[in-house]
């Protein structure tokens, strides 16, 4: 270990772009979107549309306190500026239990996709994909950046080229096909469950998108974090149009939505009613990637918010180590852990413990959500407009809405019965981490400070009870 070493600013402007770019496109669009669409009609991609103007907002407002002052688990910090010290043990402890679920859950996914070409244990490739992530994040930050940049074109390309070769085969560009559009009607019309169910969609919608947020934490490691959040916040309009609502709108031109084949795989559906040969291979071999990737940053995402944790004197210190390399070993080492276990819980008990498990991150990034979008509002007014050189739109009105629309969400949950579990149980994790909270605030009173966790507080971080300037 090097002297009062700190995290390493390696990664390159590049890299942070595809970050944020591949951030939002999770295994959720390629396999998710088919449930959706089930459920909504060829209208669902009015739900991806809606849901997006949510997480654009939430960008937006994280990206004006972020330039403002970017730091490493950014939203933990803004909420404990804003609300309080409870509330950035709240959103760092419940965004790292959500992503090391998700670290467990898309080693599974991964895992299964293996199957499809090879008869391996689900357990063993789960491990081996588990090993490999750790590795990449272990190494550098650097080399994170870069399979990460690979791995999200992969994604990208997939559907910019899904989008390209549909767009064709919809105006009648493709060999002995002329233009049709009448998908979007002519199954029962444009919304045959009824425009009510629009709303109903926009909770699994929601969760397919989380991940935009983690160029806000990643750019505190690049040259120039004011510049890269400022261009992530701004260019996730684009992707969530062309990516999700664009990529949806040609899916369900393509094929019937209540097409038996569409719920099980619906890229796979489109690209075999257009006679692309190979067609689950294909689309097994971008979604392993899509899975891989996933799993790779939500690895670096929870590694980063157990550092500052550690940092704060809310995790356990020796989580605080950094290596020669500039990377949080033991954060790593830590998360990768816990998200193996969730693959032994998948593995003994996937219909009790996992699923547990599962539901009890169900809500919580809304949760998080909701605790970023408060935040803005508050540090907005402690903070000169001179000072903001990104500012949330029309505000206050618009960050009001977004606050708003996360609670409907979570009121949507409530009153559906197939999801109000997922509500109840992540609650009863936030009041877990509240009592953590007062467990912590005792203990830490009654451990002296030492020198050494003074010097790399003051070195690495700004101290907790400073507030922007009013």
């Amino acid at each position: 270990m090097s002297e009062a070493p700190g995290l390493k600013r390696a990664l390159s402007q590049r890299q942070l772009t595809m970050i944020a770019i591949g951030g939002v496109i999770g295994a959720g669009l390629f396999v998710g979107s088919g449930v959706v669409i089930g459920d909504t009609g060829p209208g669902a991609f009015l739900t991806y549309g809606m849901a997006g103007v949510l997480i654009i907002m939430v960008m937006r407002m994280l990206a004006e306190m972020a330039v403002a002052n970017p730091s490493t688990g950014s939203f933990a910090d803004y909420s404990r500026k804003a609300l309080g010290n409870w509330a950035g043990f709240s959103v760092g402890w419940l965004y790292w239990y959500f992503w090391v679920i998700v670290v467990g859950f898309e080693a599974i996914a991964g895992a299964k996709i293996i199957q499809y070409w090879m008869d391996v244990p689900l357990w063993l490739s789960a491990l081996i994909f588990m090993v490999l992530m750790t590795a990449t994040n272990l190494f550098s930050v650097a080399s994170y950046g870069e399979f990460e940049f690979w791995f999200a074109g992969i994604k990208v390309a997939a559907i910019i080229g899904f989008i390209g070769l549909g767009t064709a085969f919809i105006f009648g560009l493709w060999p002995g096909k002329s233009a049709d559009f009448s998908n979007l009607t002519s199954h029962g019309g444009f919304m045959p469950l009824g425009f009510g169910v629009i709303t109903v969609g926009i909770v699994t919608v929601i969760f397919s998108m989380v991940g935009a947020e983690i160029a806000t934490i990643a750019a505190a490691e690049s040259a120039d974090p004011e510049r890269a959040v400022a261009k992530a916040a701004n260019s996730v309009i684009l992707r969530i149009l062309v990516f999700y609502v664009g990529a949806v709108l040609v899916l369900v031109l393509i094929v019937p939505w209540n097409d038996e084949s569409v719920a099980a795989s619906p890229f796979v559906a489109a690209f075999t009613e257009m006679g692309i040969p190979y067609a689950d291979h294909v689309m097994n071999a971008i979604v392993l990637t899509a899975v891989l990737s996933c799993l790779n940053s939500g690895l670096y995402t929870a590694s980063r918010m157990l550092f500052v944790l550690a940092k704060r004197r809310e995790a356990p210190p020796t989580l605080v180590k950094i290596t020669s390399r500039g990377v949080p070993a033991n954060a790593i080492l830590a998360s990768s852990v816990i998200g193996f276990l969730c693959v032994i819980a998948a593995a003994v008990s996937p219909d009790t413990i996992f699923a547990f498990l599962l539901n009890s991150s169900g809500a919580i990034i809304l949760f998080v959500y909701l605790l970023i979008s408060i935040s803005q509002i508050v540090l907005r007014y402690r903070t000169p407009d001179s000072e903001l050189r990104v500012k949330m739109w029309l505000f206050p009105a618009l960050s009001v809405l977004t606050a708003l629309g996360i609670v409907a969400i979570l009121v949507q949950m409530f009153i559906d019965t197939a999801l109000r579990s997922q509500l109840v149980l992540s609650l009863l994790s936030w009041a877990v981490v509240i009592v953590l909270y007062v467990i912590n605030k005792w203990f830490v009173k009654r451990r002296p400070r030492s020198p050494e966790s003074s010097l790399e507080e003051d070195s690495q971080s700004a101290p907790p009870e400073r507030h922007v300037p009013s």
